[in-house]
């Protein structure tokens, strides 16, 4: 099978039809994924079918009824900001800007290399309104970033304990932030109730989901900020993930 009509056809399980365009979109982000890969740890995952499934359709998972629910739960329309809290090789900030031109996004990661790459993508695929920063997560929301940005998002970068201090300082009163988490997170949701609290965040809901092809199951958190990140989270580096909240 063609690599546009295997994507079309990943997306349709999940209920996105793609485009032409997209898919060409789509199918350069990987094959520069791939090939970048060769000289930089960006991903284990490097066959296409693999990398459509476990890195594009689970990002954009966020896309559609998702979206709309984190644009209701942050109070607003199309044209939202959206902060992708250390993005690796760019999941899943930029397939989701790659399915809704309309976001502004921000790519953020600690890695200068990635970030390379990054630009690399935005350019190759003419993306407009998509910028990246090279910072830590503790160090980028004590900068004009802190509380800029209506949804936050993070995939596999730390429990959500930890992950909500990285995150919600980033996020505006009212906004929402979205993480994407394993199948089984009730655990997680249980031992984050101190760091929601004192961060300033409210669970407003978890929805769960099975990738196509047996890509396993996912979870989406939704948190709201209902009250300002006090000024002394998110705490120095490292501090955060040796010491929880």
């Amino acid at each position: 099978m063609m690599r546009n009509e295997y994507l079309k056809e990943v997306f349709s399980k999940v209920g996105i039809e793609l485009t032409d365009e997209k898919c060409r979109e789509f199918v350069r982000y990987a094959e520069m994924l791939v090939e970048t890969n060769k000289v930089m740890n960006l991903t284990a995952i490097t066959e296409f079918d693999q990398v459509a499934v476990k890195h594009f359709a689970d990002s954009c998972m966020l896309f559609a009824p998702a979206m709309e629910k984190a644009r209701e739960i942050a109070g607003v329309q199309v044209e939202a900001s959206l902060i992708d809290v250390g993005t690796g090789a760019g999941f899943p900030g930029l397939p989701l800007k790659i399915l809704m031109p309309e976001l502004d996004v921000m790519l953020l990661d600690s890695l200068d290399k990635r970030i390379g790459f990054l630009n690399d993508v935005i350019t190759a695929l003419d993306l407009q309104k998509v910028e990246t920063i090279h910072a830590r997560a503790e160090d980028g929301a004590r900068s004009e970033l802190r509380e800029a940005y209506d949804i936050a998002v993070s995939r596999a970068v730390a429990n959500l304990s930890v992950l909500l201090e990285y995150t919600l300082p980033y996020v505006k009163v009212g906004g929402c932030f979205i993480s994407y988490k394993s199948g089984d997170v009730d655990e997680e949701l249980k031992n984050a109730a101190n760091a929601l609290k004192t961060l300033g965040g409210n669970v407003v809901c978890v929805e769960k989901f099975e990738l196509p092809e047996n890509g396993g199951l996912r979870s989406l958190v939704f948190v709201k900020k209902v009250a300002e990140t006090p000024s002394k989270y998110p705490r120095k580096a490292g501090k955060p993930s040796k010491n929880p909240l």
